[in-house]
């Protein structure tokens, strides 16, 4: 891999994503930026020229625009290094809540989940079929809310559940001739311009986990414990590791609740494992 990336980054409108274009073009490297609105980018777009900055229209839930962006990135830089998938938007509801919206959450999971999944195997065909050498960087935007449930938000975190499946079993699927790696990582605290969609909570939660899962998402909405701008170096360092972690969590609260996770896996898994004894097939 050359020492100028080239990178290309989804949901570069807002939040981790713009972040993201801003460090990696400052770092001296070349960016596609992809979004819904590519006007939203026009500062950058007039700061940098097309040998830094390719701007690109991009609905990740539209199979065809990833393609297109993909093919056209390849046309006009020859490779892409790094990906990185981070568009996604939250759903704020109760399991039971969301019964009749189902519009609501299949669109986010199209996001999410789906437009994921359709760019990271844009990704790997990119990466061991058009570089030359082959290899690349798939860097996974994923939350806490991948490891950990949380309530009032279970949509969302049934969509990083599925993504960290899909980035675990698809490291273990690629040969390691081809030189690409996969790696999530993940923060604790939203960003500011994070989009989300509330659905209007049913009478009987308003005094269960969910009311202060509610308050929680209200609170934290558009602030972060931790300066975005410092946590984005982390992933373009990430991002530059010869052998990246397959899971790397980004922040105090991040890293305290993974090792809550792993200890309350442990813990069950300990006191159950007698259970298991004896149930051999005997003749």
């Amino acid at each position: 891999m050359s020492s100028t990336r080239v990178w290309f980054i989804t949901g570069a409108s807002t939040g981790f994503g713009r972040l993201m274009t801003e460090l990696v073009l400052e770092k001296g490297d070349t960016v596609v930026a992809t979004l819904r609105k590519p006007e939203v980018l026009g500062e950058l777009s007039a700061k940098y020229d097309s040998t830094r900055l390719l701007v690109l229209e991009l609905d990740v839930k539209v199979p065809e625009q990833i393609a297109t962006a993909f093919a056209k990135a390849q046309e006009t830089f020859g490779r892409i290094d790094v990906v990185f998938n981070n568009a996604a938007y939250v759903v704020i509801s109760e399991v039971e809540s969301a019964h009749g919206h189902d519009d609501l959450v299949r669109d986010m999971f199209e996001t999410n989940f789906w437009g994921a999944l359709h760019v990271s195997q844009a990704a790997i065909k990119c990466f061991r079929d058009v570089n030359r050498p082959a290899g690349g960087r798939l860097l996974q935007l994923s939350s806490m809310l991948g490891i950990e449930g949380m309530p009032a938000v279970a949509f969302y975190v049934a969509a990083k559940h599925a993504l960290e499946g899909l980035s675990e079993s698809l490291a273990r699927e690629l040969d390691p001739a081809w030189n690409i790696k996969v790696g999530d990582t993940y923060r604790a605290r939203t960003l500011p311009n994070i989009r989300a969609r509330d659905i209007t909570a049913l009478p009987g939660y308003t005094t269960t986990e969910a009311a202060d899962g509610r308050a929680w998402m209200d609170k934290i909405g558009g602030t972060s414990v931790d300066d975005p701008r410092k946590a984005v170096i982390r992933f373009y360092e990430l991002a530059s590791l010869p052998e990246p972690p397959l899971r790397c969590a980004i922040g105090k609260p991040a890293i305290e609740s993974m090792n809550k996770k792993a200890q309350s896996l442990l813990a069950d898994a300990g006191a159950y494992a007698s259970w298991s004894e004896g149930l051999e097939i005997t003749e």
